[in-house]
């Protein structure tokens, strides 16, 4: 599971650079650039601040996040309809 990847995939479809969404949820920009870049893990109050700053639900963030070991099980193309609804959600934020 990659939830920095998540949290700059949501970011980056929102327009949103890192100082702002920083800003949005209460961490420092350092912090972020490191949790984007996989150097860090986020607590679960990070995570919620992120998912409030980026207007999107955790669970969206879990979902981005998830590498195929973790989606082992869901047919392909679920996991294909999952993806395209979840971007179309991310992208109406804008």
């Amino acid at each position: 599971m990659n939830l920095g990847k998540a949290v700059k995939v949501c970011r980056t479809s929102q327009n949103l650079n890192q100082t702002i969404l920083a800003e949005r949820a209460g961490i420092s920009i350092s912090y972020l650039s490191l949790l984007e870049r996989g150097k860090r893990d986020p607590n679960t109050s990070t995570i919620e601040a992120l998912s409030m700053a980026l207007g999107i639900p955790v669970i969206i963030l879990f979902f981005l996040a998830a590498e195929k070991k973790d989606l082992i099980g869901i047919e392909p193309e679920l996991i294909e309809k999952l993806s395209y609804t979840t971007l179309k959600l991310i992208e109406a934020k804008e």
